[in-house]
């Protein structure tokens, strides 16, 4: 299901800042070169992860889900002085890629790139979070969050992506959800009853889900 017709989000794009050469080249080169291209964050849900960075102004923001390294560099954009971004991924096939890009950025001395498993990286890192993007395995969306809610600087923001997973969150009744689509409509549950948090379902690209630790 596409949320959106093609015009509109055109039109959403057209009046949204434009991308930059760099990541027009990610874009680019990721449709060209790497499986599932649709993972990427792409124009609209890029600018937002920056400008909401931007405002926030995280000294240390975890992304979890790398792909070929988009919107690490959005959100590294609005890193505060001497702030660090850790993004973690699994898939080493695309790090000589995703590594090119972050030298281009120029931000490469503000990220962190760590390969393996984010359900054993995460516990191992120090300190708390001010902005965490979780872009990841859907399976493990609710795992990946009780690992960083409490590790939440008061007033942090926990993102998570495709929280609508097509328009298929709606299925529920029906019968026919996959493992995927339970799994996302259980995340979206268990953060809409968190007391920990206060928290809104953007209908930007395939869904994201913000919470912000009280």
């Amino acid at each position: 299901m596409d949320l959106f017709s093609p015009e509109l989000l055109a039109y959403c794009e057209e009046h949204t800042s434009p991308e930059d050469d760099l990541l027009r080249i990610i874009s680019r080169e990721t449709h060209a070169k790497v499986l599932m291209p649709r993972m990427l964050s792409g124009h609209l849900q890029g600018k937002t992860l920056e400008l909401l960075s931007k405002m926030l102004r995280p000294k240390t923001i975890l992304e979890i889900g790398t792909f070929t390294g988009y919107s690490a560099i959005c959100m590294a954009r609005g890193l505060a002085e001497g702030g660090k971004l850790i993004t973690v991924d699994i898939n080493e096939e695309l790090e000589d890629m995703v590594r090119g890009f972050f030298e281009k950025s120029g931000l490469s001395l503000k990220i962190e790139y760590v390969l393996g498993n984010a359900l054993d990286i995460v516990p191992k890192l120090e300190g708390n979070f001010d902005l965490v993007f979780i872009d990841a395995d859907k399976g493990n969306y609710i795992n990946y969050y009780d690992l960083v809610v409490d590790r939440m600087s008061q007033g942090g923001v926990i993102l998570a992506d495709n929280v609508l997973w097509s328009g298929k969150v709606l299925d529920g009744g029906t019968g026919k959800t996959s493992k995927d689509t339970e799994a996302i409509m259980d995340f979206n549950q268990m953060v809409q009853r968190d007391p920990r948090v206060e928290n809104v379902l953007f209908p930007i690209r395939d869904g994201i889900m913000m919470a912000r630790k009280l």
